[in-house]
């Protein structure tokens, strides 16, 4: 699966995933920001709250009951040292000024209206005045407790003296602007991670599901240790599955029994024209009768190839290949043909079952001397790799049809036909079943080329051959010519 195809489902997790993560990081960086430069105005305010409080515990009352500011010597160096950014004004009830740092500030505040218990937040720009210069402050007032009875105190600072925080505030913002990505992108990779483990199930029974065929119906996917929502669609897919090989089982059982019950009736016409005497039409109806003679024994063997599971055993393909050969040299002669068996020198063994590969064998001959021309030779030919090589000098198979002449009853077009279609194909399901394979391709010196290809158990070795040729008595058994 590739990550570029938006059609995986994987791949939409991932997208859908990555979005929601991005989102999430913006709400979050928006949310810790705005939190940040609240909890830094909070903190302004809760400075600016004790300072009036310490103002508040300062006052205190003269011989004459009179409300005086008496401030520690600390407090009082710290207001001294920076009075034109730290501002307080202190009233009585009756809104005479206590004390005031500087005297324009007292003379501001005096005219505001009284203090509450609750804070009241103000900014007071300087408007260009000599104590003030052109600073803009931000301050509070606020009602207050003091030992010399009630008082309404305002403080004041500039805005720029909490430059350290909001600082420490900017250094916060940018780190999270470029942290949040990494962390994002890590957990993205977790995510993505996570839904490919999650999905590794449905990987896997896909992978069993691709090897399910004609050859392998009873195979059932697994239930079990998949996400709940998956398991419905392989409950389906198994129930269709069992409906698939019974109707295969139906098929098979009724090629079977109709190729079994034709075959009486037809040896038994067989028998009765072989006896009779007659015409050309007798001839014409000989020759009909052995094509469905031959029809009937290709349903037999396709159904006994879908029914019955091959056993395999080491066999050689020398010995096959002559074997078979040299059992059909009378037939090809009888055709006007010949066969030549090239084998090679050492055995060429590999997994199979021989009476299958025979099979095989002797419907790619027949083919061959089918379609070879009168006079011309037909030649098989084995090499320790693994191949048996079936070569004529017909007309060769164009190029468009040799992937549809494997196929079941596939005869072409153009040229009449006298086979049904069925050789080919049940030697392509014999490879299969072998795990080899059938091709075909133009042969060298004319006509057409077919290979099979089979698993080899030892590593290929060069082909070393030897040719069959007119009077040698070790090839007379297997090699036929005019």
């Amino acid at each position: 699966m590739s990550f570029g195809d938006f059609r995986s489902l994987q791949v939409r997790l991932a997208v859908r995933l990555a979005v929601l993560y991005v989102a999430a990081a913006a709400i979050a960086v928006g949310v810790l920001v705005y939190q940040a430069y609240d909890t830094a105005g909070s903190l302004n305010d809760r400075e600016l709250s004790l300072r009036a409080e310490d103002l508040a515990r300062a006052m205190v009352a003269d011989g004459a009951g009179q409300p005086r500011l008496d401030l520690p010597s600390k407090l009082a160096a710290a207001y001294a040292a920076a009075p034109e950014d730290d501002l307080f004004a202190i009233r009585d009830t009756n809104g005479r000024l206590v004390a005031a740092s500087p005297a324009e500030f007292g003379d501001r505040v005096s005219k505001w209206p009284p203090a509450t218990d609750e804070a009241s937040y103000f900014r007071l720009s300087g408007a260009g005045s000599e104590d003030f210069g052109s600073e803009t402050y931000y301050g509070l007032s606020v009602a207050l407790q003091t030992a010399a009875g009630p008082m309404w105190i305002s403080v004041a600072r500039t805005e720029g003296s909490d430059a350290l925080i909001r600082s420490l505030l900017r250094e916060f913002v940018f780190n999270a602007i470029w942290v949040s990505p990494l962390l994002m992108l890590a957990t993205l990779a977790i995510g993505i991670f996570a839904i490919r483990n999650g999905l590794k199930p449905v990987r896997e029974i896909s992978r069993m599901a691709a090897s399910i065929g004609p050859d392998a119906t009873s195979v059932r996917l697994p239930e079990r240790n998949l996400p709940t929502e998956i398991v419905p669609l392989v409950a389906s897919i198994n129930h269709a599955l069992d409906r698939l090989e019974q109707g295969f089982a139906v098929q098979r059982e009724f090629t079977a029994n109709a190729a079994h019950e034709l075959r009486t009736p037809l040896a038994i016409i067989t028998s009765a024209l072989e006896t009779m005497d007659g015409n050309g039409e007798l001839e014409k109806l000989r020759t009909d009768v052995a094509r469905m003679n031959r029809l009937v024994e290709q349903l037999l063997r396709v159904a006994r190839l879908d029914a019955i599971a091959l056993e395999f055993g080491t066999v050689d393909l020398n010995k096959i290949a002559s074997s078979v050969v040299a059992a059909m040299a009378p037939w090809a002669i009888a055709q006007q043909k010949t066969i030549a068996f090239v084998g090679s020198e050492r055995p060429a063994e590999v997994k199979a079952n021989a009476h299958a590969l025979e099979d095989a064998l002797r419907n790619l001959i027949e083919n061959a001397v089918v379609h070879a021309p009168p006079g011309t030779e037909v030649t098989v030919t084995v090499d320790r790799g693994g191949r048996i090589e079936v070569a004529d000098r017909g007309r060769g198979v164009p190029r468009q049809d040799r992937e549809s002449i494997f196929k079941r009853f596939w005869r072409g077009g153009g040229e009449k036909k006298e086979g049904a279609g069925l050789g080919l194909a049940i030697v392509s399901q014999i490879m299969r079943a072998h795990g080899g394979s059938v091709s075909v391709a133009d042969n060298p010196d004319g006509g057409a080329l077919f290979i099979l290809s089979f698993p080899s158990l030892r590593p290929a070795a060069s082909k070393i051959a030897g040719r069959c040729v007119a009077g040698e008595a070790a090839r007379a058994a297997t090699s036929t010519r005019n």
